[in-house]
């Protein structure tokens, strides 16, 4: 790969998670200040994730793989997304602002697909050339973190701000997206749609090995507490006075690409089953270090929950994805990667954000929240699926060869 294409598809990588990154962080700040929204109401919001991510499926397979070029789509998505996310943030009531939000939802998760197929096509060996180009949309997150926190935008005048500059970022990446190497859809002409394929839906063969499904299983529940740092971290972190809490909260991004680049050698080392222990065990550490840092001079213990971000979602997640690829073989490693994360940002976090709405609201108070009840609850179920793993996978063996 050239490298005036490497720094294209960097560029597009950077804008497409600058985009999410630059409100989605500090939406649940933004509706509990602006529309004094209630835990039920925060977790409708950041459901929207979650539907948009069962419903990408149906977009890439019907749609991107048979008809138009990726480019084009990514560029008509990111377009009319702009004008959502704009209208959304003049709406001056939730009722008024949840319609945008669920629409656009709608249309940004199926980009996240996107992305990765144009970035794909255009690499030879996608295992060493992908990681570098990936990189740049952490940093993308990581600079819309720091961008909000610099100007101090996490007020209820300002916060209007970051929909805004998320706005004018994906209207510019709207615009770029044409002038992307073109990427043709792959399965056009190929006869009739495939449901079973298009869903995900042939690779439930990979149930049937009693390792995997003990996994797929353990993968859902865990995102169940995974979305309570998604939808909360920032309004506790606001109501408890940090200072450019959405600049400190980069700090999580900065150890997913840390902890990335151990990996490797921690798999090789001590193995898939091991990593997948440490990810999970760190979510259950990290709800502690919340729960127990409420509290005067106990700062330390907020800033390294979030910097466990890294390890939790790494190891986890990124093994994961790297042991369901070694299970799907050839055949169904599309299939097998679109349903996992149907499964686990689509229902696993679906479950995980409604239920983060009801524990907000059933530990409201005038003044705030009563936080360290709340992040006690994921805390306590994180080590119950821990638990519940290590006495399933006590017997089984998860190795893969190549490591």
């Amino acid at each position: 790969m050239n490298g005036k294409l490497k720094v294209q598809l960097s560029v597009m990588m950077f804008l497409e998670f600058f985009v999410w990154g630059g409100w989605f962080v500090t939406m649940g700040t933004f509706l509990s200040q602006s529309f004094n929204s209630s835990g039920g109401e925060l977790g409708m919001a950041y459901e929207t994730q979650s539907i948009g991510a069962i419903i990408a499926p149906f977009i890439i397979g019907l749609i991107a793989d048979r008809y138009f070029a990726a480019q084009k789509i990514l560029g008509i998505l990111h377009l009319v997304g702009a004008a959502l996310l704009y209208i959304a943030s003049t709406a001056e009531s939730f009722d008024a602002f949840y319609p945008y939000l669920f629409l656009y939802m709608l249309l940004y998760m199926p980009t996240l697909a996107l992305v990765n197929a144009v970035a794909f096509r255009q690499m030879k060996n996608p295992s060493k050339e992908f990681a570098p180009i990936r990189v740049l949309g952490t940093i993308g997150w990581i600079a819309a973190g720091l961008t909000i926190g610099q100007l101090g935008w996490e007020s209820d005048q300002l916060l209007k701000n970051t929909f805004y500059m998320s706005a004018l970022a994906s209207a510019f990446l709207g615009i770029y997206s044409f002038f992307l190497p073109n990427t043709p859809p792959e399965a056009k002409g190929s006869g009739a749609i495939q449901w079973k394929e298009i869903l995900g839906l042939d690779a439930l063969a990979l149930l049937k090995d009693r390792s995997y499904l003990f996994f797929f299983v353990a993968s859902v529940l865990i995102c169940i507490p995974l979305a309570f740092y998604y939808q909360h971290a920032n309004q506790f972190l606001n109501e408890l006075g940090m200072e450019a809490a959405a600049s400190k909260m980069t700090l999580g991004q900065v150890s997913e690409v840390l902890f990335l680049l151990l990996l490797p050698f921690f798999l090789k080392r001590y193995g898939i089953k091991m990593t997948l222990i440490v990810g999970m065990l760190a979510w259950g550490l990290r709800y502690l270090l919340f729960a127990f840092g409420d509290t005067e001079g106990q700062t330390w213990m907020l800033l390294l929950g979030i910097i466990l971000h890294g390890l939790c979602y790494d190891f986890f997640f990124v093994s994961g994805q790297i042991y369901t690829d070694h299970k799907a073989g050839a055949q169904f490693k599309s299939s097998a990667q679109g349903l996992i994360t149907l499964a686990t940002y689509g229902v696993g976090m679906l479950i995980g954000f409604r239920l983060a709405g009801i524990l907000t609201d059933l530990y409201a108070q005038e003044e705030g929240h009563l936080w360290q009840q709340i992040w006690l609850q994921p805390a306590i179920f994180s080590f119950v699926v821990l638990i519940l793993f290590l006495i399933t996978f006590k017997n089984e063996t998860i190795k893969i060869k190549s490591l």
